[in-house]
């Protein structure tokens, strides 16, 4: 119970937003994990712009689409999701030494211990400018990255030299990731957002409520039901954002496919006239106007007693979805938030070009790259 609460909020905090509204990505992680009772060694999921589309973990044993849309990725290419199982099932192999390798490399034994891989493409849709991205990591520290510049494998920690100095020596499999990044993954993003065109251009505004837990609990400004993830919410007092007593959450998915956020603020004063002059503001990509919610127009719900909760159902539910959509993710999301700490993103290329060779070739290639171990 409690390490499902500790992989619980690890994820409140995993869930991923970018801020331009013409970046599309494809992301990919990958978790291993060992020592975790009824929990599975292996969980794999695939996202497109924040949403998932694939989950596979070693309960199930095969890749199946979570996006309707992703049907037609078998349409186009029979055999698509097979692949796709066959890359999931070899993956657990190649985690579970690489978890014994980094054990080994650590001098560790028993315990809980988590292997990830993170690698993916951003892809502006209106410079061509693709960027990518691709690390792996050990109880949730940075262990290796590829370097899109130098063409290099970069090792933060000592336990990662030897992975290092073997993969620099690999060059074919540098220049194919390198190659993969730059070419491959934009060419499949671009055509999952094609797929998924009608869902992911949409627009959701979302429901705004104001939320108390007590009369000496901080005020929540709640957001719920929005689409895309592509939004900012803060409080205002006298027409000004204000930074004290403000408590900004993360952005996190509903079970339908929406998003939710809270902003959370601690009232300097009990007064009513100021009071008035609070206001939350809700921003959504796309959306020319703002949703204003004044504190003296809405009635604060006040919640009392034993089990009481700051959030409506809905963002109960989100939470959980969250566990169960994003548990592959846990410390992956957690790097790619730490961007001044850890690894930076690298531009692959200005502009992509199609890939020569039969895409098949190219699936299969790929299967047979990410077998490969930190050994």
């Amino acid at each position: 119970m409690k390490m499902n609460i500790f992989l619980l909020l690890l994820l409140l905090g995993a869930v991923i937003c970018s801020t331009d509204a013409v970046t599309h990505s494809l992301k990919y992680f990958y978790t291993a994990s060992s020592g975790i009772p009824n929990f599975p060694a292996y969980v794999s999921v695939g996202l497109v712009d924040d949403l998932q589309i694939s989950h596979c973990d070693s309960f199930i044993n095969r890749n199946e689409p979570r996006q309707n849309w992703m049907s037609r990725a078998e349409e186009e290419d029979p055999g698509y999701w097979e692949g796709q199982t066959q890359t999931c099932l070899g993956q657990q192999q190649s985690f579970k030494a690489n978890i014994d390798i980094a054990k080994k490399r650590f001098n560790q034994t028993g315990g809980v211990h988590v292997v990830q891989r993170l690698y993916g493409v951003e892809w502006d849709d209106e410079t061509g400018k693709i960027t990518g991205f691709h690390q792996y990591g050990y109880d949730g520290e940075d262990f290796i990255a590829l370097d899109f510049d130098t063409e290099t494998w970069t090792a933060p920690t000592q336990q990662a030299v030897i992975t290092k100095h073997k993969w620099d020596n690999d060059k074919p499999n540098t220049d194919y990731w390198i190659n993969y990044h730059a070419h491959l993954a934009p060419d499949w993003l671009k055509k999952y957002v094609d797929y998924g065109k009608d869902s992911l251009m949409r627009t959701e505004l979302p429901s705004v409520s104001l939320l108390r837990k007590s009369s000496s609990s901080p005020v929540s400004c709640h957001a719920t039901g929005f689409y895309p993830n592509r939004a900012e919410m803060f409080w205002r007092k006298d027409g000004e954002e204000i930074h004290e007593g403000v408590d900004k959450g993360e952005i996190l998915p509903n079970n339908d496919g929406t998003f939710q956020m809270s902003v959370d603020l601690k009232l300097s004063s009990e007064n009513p006239e100021d009071q008035k002059k609070y206001e939350c503001v809700f921003q959504l990509s796309g959306v020319k106007d703002d949703i204003i919610t004044r504190l003296e127009k809405i009635k604060i719900n006040i919640r009392t007693g034993h089990g009481s909760s700051e959030f409506p159902p809905e963002a109960v539910i989100g939470i959980v979805v969250t566990l169960v959509i994003l548990v592959g993710i846990i410390a992956g999301a957690l790097w790619w938030k730490r961007r001044n700490n850890g690894f930076e993103k690298a531009n692959t290329s200005e502009t992509s070009s199609s890939s020569s060779g039969d895409p098949k070739n190219q699936v299969n290639s790929e299967q047979e790259k990410m077998m490969k171990t930190i050994s």
